[in-house]
């Protein structure tokens, strides 16, 4: 096993973090919050439901498969290096701004362009805004901390290094997009209401998305915390602010489309201001691009 991860890091990285999580994730798919082939496989009722049903799933994927690939192959100063890019919260305070204003305002003004976005658009209510800080450092402990150290701090910057900052960001894109998947067959995905559609634009929204993080991850220095804000913040505006601002729109269908306009605009001037480097030193560049599965660490 150790042999097969040293030399297929990526890879056992993305089986493990696909396999831990869809086997983890296979009850709440089955049970009255999914296609209800099990209804002995019971959740709370509420959104305590996916707490319970999806969190272990995201934990057990991504950021344990991380940290079991980086053991195996890289011992304790992999372990020490990954997790330093964790605690790196000593970055520029623009950045800070940049990350808590800049995403909520991108979501809100990027969703105006939808049919029926201007019908009966509100301010959000004080009690929206008190609120959002919690749900924010919510979805900061919850579902950022369990994916990014797998998507942006163990696979980033092998993708990055052997791919290049765009390319290597959309393969992760669309793994990302893709590990999500089986979610759609359950009420956090819309089920029985959902359709193709909303898988696929949510996949494909995942790209651009990745390439907005690529660049805050590497303007950053690398800082995780910043990257898991940007995600949480993200979530936090979805999951609080939006339906308040836009009460006419969908919330499983427009947030979809939503973030997808509001990510490619972002990442289109992104990838032409930074003429495709996307923040990454030019010292980190590859000088060639060998097969992902021939590649070593």
């Amino acid at each position: 096993m150790k042999t097969l991860v040293n030399r297929y890091p990526l890879i056992s990285f993305f089986a493990l973090a696909f396999g831990l999580s869809w086997i983890a994730w296979t009850p709440f798919v089955l049970s009255d919050h999914g296609l209800g082939l099990e209804p002995e496989f019971r959740f709370p009722s509420g959104p305590v439901a996916q707490l319970v049903g999806v969190l272990p799933g995201a934990y057990l994927g991504p950021l344990a498969a991380a940290f079991i690939v980086t053991s195996l192959a890289e011992g304790r100063a992999g372990l020490r290096h990954w997790a330093g890019r964790l605690l790196r919260w000593r970055v520029s305070l623009k950045w800070y701004l940049i990350v808590l204003l800049g995403t909520p305002l991108v979501i809100l003004v990027a969703s105006l362009a939808l049919p029926g976005a201007w019908e009966q658009i509100r301010v959000p209510s004080l009690m929206i805004l008190a609120a959002y800080v919690p749900m924010l450092l919510v979805q900061f402990v919850t579902t950022a901390a369990a994916e990014e150290p797998g998507w942006r701090d163990f696979a980033l910057p092998r993708l990055q290094r052997r791919y290049g900052p765009v390319f290597g960001t959309c393969v992760l894109g669309v793994l990302w997009g893709c590990w999500h998947l089986p979610l759609f067959f359950t009420e956090w995905g819309g089920y029985p209401d959902v359709t193709w559609v909303q898988p696929v634009v949510f996949v494909a929204s995942c790209v651009p998305l990745s390439l907005v993080m690529t660049w805050v991850f590497n303007r950053t220095g690398q800082s995780l915390p910043l990257v898991m804000l940007l995600h949480a913040s993200i979530n936090a505006t979805y999951s609080l602010v939006w339906a308040e601002v836009f009460p006419k729109l969908d919330l499983d269908r427009d947030t979809l489309w939503g973030n997808l306009i509001g990510s490619v605009a972002v990442a289109a001037i992104l990838i032409v201001a930074t003429r495709g480097k996307l923040g990454l030193s030019t010292t980190e560049e590859p000088a060639d691009r060998p097969a992902l599965a021939a590649s070593p660490a």
